[in-house]
């Protein structure tokens, strides 16, 4: 039976650093716009699926991905987790493909080559982000729906349920994990849209090579910055992944009340102990 393959975008208006990012406008399409548009160039996939929140105010972004004829899921604003899995069960895909919206730069053909290892390999989950060699930006992760429902059965952690597949990625004596390299470490370059600066980078970006070629890849922007190295200095400063740095600070929070309420949970049952003694005693 053959797999339907399906590329989940998450998306949603707020973010802290940047906010609104999703629906900033370059070379006259909104940053999701663009997402769509080059998940939609991706070869053998069957669906392309915007998942958002809930929220009123992420409803602007089902607006759009209808406007471009994709399937909309909306539910759980932070536990993204939650929000994939529904997404999946509810289109019935075997086989997703996870991009953020955040990457309006996405390259089709580096989509392609991370689905072709998956199904090459019989592997539950391929990306080429552990260890990333590729520019952020270009992420991908393609995982089975088995895989996904094992991880929303048992993520616990704010960062297991916030980033999708830490838990995945963490537990590979379940799972049969693999990754794809770039033919040198570029993993230094931002090709996200983050902050205020990556915007700026991605604007310059799309007015040097999008006219040319709507489609451009990733080859493409490396000429480009042999050209103008200066380009490659407007968003050197921020390190890559913050978010998910800020989410294992929250998973020590999680550990330490964790630890609390059971000390709490003994406290109480002890008290109850000794009022049971002490009645006897009476």
């Amino acid at each position: 039976m053959e797999k339907t393959i399906g590329i989940i975008i998450q998306a949603r208006v707020a973010s802290t650093r940047l906010p609104q990012k999703m629906i900033k406008k370059i070379a006259g399409k909104t940053v999701l716009e663009h997402v769509i548009i080059r998940a939609q160039k991706v070869k053998n996939c069957n669906q392309v699926i915007l998942a958002t929140t809930d929220k009123k105010e992420d409803g602007i972004l089902e607006k759009i991905a209808k406007k471009l004829n994709i399937l909309v899921y909306r539910g759980s604003e932070n536990d993204v987790l939650d929000r994939f899995y529904q997404a999946a069960k509810k289109f019935k895909i075997d086989l997703i493909i996870r991009i953020t919206a955040d990457c309006p730069l996405l390259d089709p053909t580096i989509v392609e080559r991370v689905i072709d290892f998956y199904l090459k390999g019989n592997y539950d989950y391929v990306s080429n982000v552990r260890p990333p060699t590729f520019p952020d930006g270009m992420d991908v992760e393609v995982f089975s729906f088995q895989a996904l429902e094992k991880s929303w059965q048992e993520a616990k952690l704010p960062s297991e349920r916030e980033h999708v597949t830490p838990y995945i990625a963490k537990n590979f004596q379940l799972f049969k994990i693999g990754n794809i390299t770039a033919n040198k470490d570029f993993s230094h370059l931002r090709l996200t849209v983050d902050e205020k600066k990556d915007l700026t980078l991605v604007i310059k970006i799309y007015e040097e090579l999008y006219n040319k070629n709507q489609f451009f890849g990733l080859n493409d922007i490396l000429k480009l910055f042999d050209r103008k190295p200066e380009l490659i200095k407007i968003n050197q400063s921020i390190n890559r992944n913050e978010g998910l740095l800020k989410s294992f600070e929250d998973d020590k929070k999680y550990e330490q009340n964790k630890k609390i309420q059971k000390r709490n949970r003994a406290l109480e049952q002890s008290k109850k102990n000794n009022s049971r003694r002490n009645a006897i005693i009476v």
